[in-house]
């Protein structure tokens, strides 16, 4: 069963080990776990529903708590401490497209607002219900989860919206053919979520970001049906898809995707290359980027970042081996592991990682084989339950992502980690602060750094906490010159901060246009831009 209060399923524990909590210990001191509020007790903070009966809307207090928050840390904050002080009225779960036009038009004669819900899985404030006198409605797209078309020739598949990610790939594997998009979120997030986002899976290099996957669909918004067709290119005017790509509910509800599929590959493999610090490590995945090797992965780690999975990873025994042995090639106390993706016909995957692991050579990395990649493939979206582990001792874990220039990402990462340290050090407090390079372009990558650092107990102290963080690593991104947003979009958390990204005449733009498909404001009001 879901978590009502966490990430994942209740019955998956990812613990930290016995070193792991020392290392948390001794950098960041003692911890423990708070008071937290059961879930009959936060049910019974919901007051009664503003909406009026319909037979598609569920007002129970479990349906609304359930869909009342996304996995940000406030949400986790609110959650855990029983501050449900807002959640939706109603929620939906239609099953067709036509129910999503019909429950829009329950929305406006009603005066709703209407918050569009996927997996829940929103780092960045996306779904959270704001304080006010409208009544809110939840629409929950998940049973709307079907392979509706799938073109062989064209390599296009077409799925209702709210289709998660296991999901999607099952029904396409059965006909041989995958999307290819894994972000850490892919078992609890959905296509539309994907899309509206624009999301970013962990093999992008191979399958490309959601807007190069995305080709077409359905939108329904208050003003009308938004149809886009699918072309393999297009030069008649704006490209629609476009104001769909990232505008986070705010024009409408995708109810349909039709997205580009690959064949299954026949091989894929991941393998671990150390280097001896992060300058070697870094000149030498910028050289890969560049030379637009057909692999489908790079994921380089900081020396802090790496230390940290190596702490992390348990078997002390063989870690210690693979260290004394690395120590001996080079690769001490400074060294950076890089995982190198290929996916594909077996000749080509295997031809692309041979390129690559001679030009990681000739940059002084060491060769460790495929052990720590297929690790890593085998927990790739379990690693995030760390969150609820951590929790549990007493310490939370929250991210920042970005993306900038080459010339500007060694900057970036370092203005990102002193300015957490900056934050916490003013509320008497240490941060564990690394990062790493999850999506690499040849103009340059993203920087994504994680934050590990003791709760208080209190919500308000935890809050604050949260707040000075979230802003002063927000203000390094724009100073330093990075987008606010790499791959989690902007929701609530982000919103302060898109101006001095996209200008006074684009955040204009983008009202106006919002406006055009939702003249009333009833659509996810004060996400991504204010009114």
């Amino acid at each position: 069963m879901k978590r009502w209060n966490g990430w994942g399923d209740d019955a998956i524990e990812f613990a930290l080990n016995l070193d792991a909590l020392a290392f948390l210990g001794e950098r960041l001191g003692p911890a423990s776990a708070g008071a937290e509020t059961s879930h009959a007790d936060a049910c019974a903070r919901i007051g009664g529903s503003r909406l009026p009966p319909h037979p598609l809307v569920d007002t129970s207090a479990a349906a609304r708590l359930a869909n009342a928050l996304g996995q940000s840390l406030p949400d986790w904050l609110r959650l855990r401490y029983g501050k449900i002080d807002t959640a939706p009225d109603g929620v939906a779960y239609p099953e067709s497209g036509e129910e999503v036009r019909e429950l829009l038009d329950f929305a406006a004669r009603s005066g709703a607002i209407v918050i569009p819900y996927g997996g829940g899985t929103s780092v960045a404030g996306h779904v959270g219900v704001e304080a006010g006198a409208a009544p809110v409605l939840t629409i929950n797209l998940t049973r709307m989860r079907a392979l509706i078309d799938l073109d062989k020739e064209a390599q296009l598949a077409t799925f209702g919206a709210g289709v998660l990610g296991p999901d999607l790939e099952a029904q396409l594997r059965a006909f041989g053919y995958t999307l290819g998009h894994f972000p850490q979120s892919f078992e609890y997030s959905t296509l539309g979520g994907w899309v509206v986002t624009r999301s970013s899976g962990q093999q992008s290099l191979r399958y490309g970001r959601i807007e190069q996957l995305f080709a077409g669909g359905r939108v329904e918004t208050p003003a009308g049906t938004l149809d886009l067709p699918t072309f393999p290119a297009s030069a008649a005017g704006t490209d629609l898809r476009e104001i769909v790509l990232g505008s986070e509910g705010r024009l409408g509800i995708l109810t349909e995707a039709t997205v580009r599929v690959s064949r299954l590959p026949q091989y894929e493999a991941f393998h671990a290359v150390f280097f001896p610090d992060w300058e070697a490590a870094a000149a030498a995945t910028r050289e890969l980027a560049q030379a637009k090797l057909p692999l489908s992965m790079l994921r380089l780690s900081n020396p802090l970042e790496t230390l940290t999975m190596l702490t992390l990873a348990g078997h002390k025994r063989l870690i210690g081996v693979l260290e004394t042995w690395l120590r001996w090639r080079g690769c001490a106390d400074g060294k950076c592991m890089l995982m190198i993706g290929a996916s594909g016909t077996a000749a080509n995957a295997k031809h692309a990682l041979r390129a690559a692991l001679s030009v990681a050579r000739a940059g002084g990395g060491v060769h460790v084989g495929r052990t720590m990649g297929d690790k890593w493939k085998q927990n790739r979206f379990r690693n995030v339950y760390l969150r609820n582990a951590a929790w549990e001792h007493g310490y939370a874990i929250d991210t920042v992502e970005t993306a900038v220039d080459w010339p500007g990402v060694t900057p970036m990462m370092h203005a990102l980690e002193e300015a957490a340290t900056q934050a916490m050090a003013a509320c008497g407090e240490r941060v564990h602060a690394y990062t790493h390079l999850s999506h690499l372009y040849a103009q340059g990558a993203s920087v994504y750094t994680t934050f590990v650092y003791r709760l208080s107990g209190n919500y308000e102290e935890d809050l604050q906490r949260w707040r000075r963080l979230k802003s002063t690593v927000s203000e390094a991104i724009i100073v330093n010159g990075g987008t606010i947003s790499h791959q989690h979009g902007v929701g609530t958390d982000h919103a302060p901060y898109l101006a001095s990204e996209k200008g006074l005449l684009g955040m204009s733009a983008m009202r106006t246009l919002f406006r055009h498909f939702d003249p009333d404001g009833r659509m996810n009001p004060g996400k991504l831009v204010s009114p």
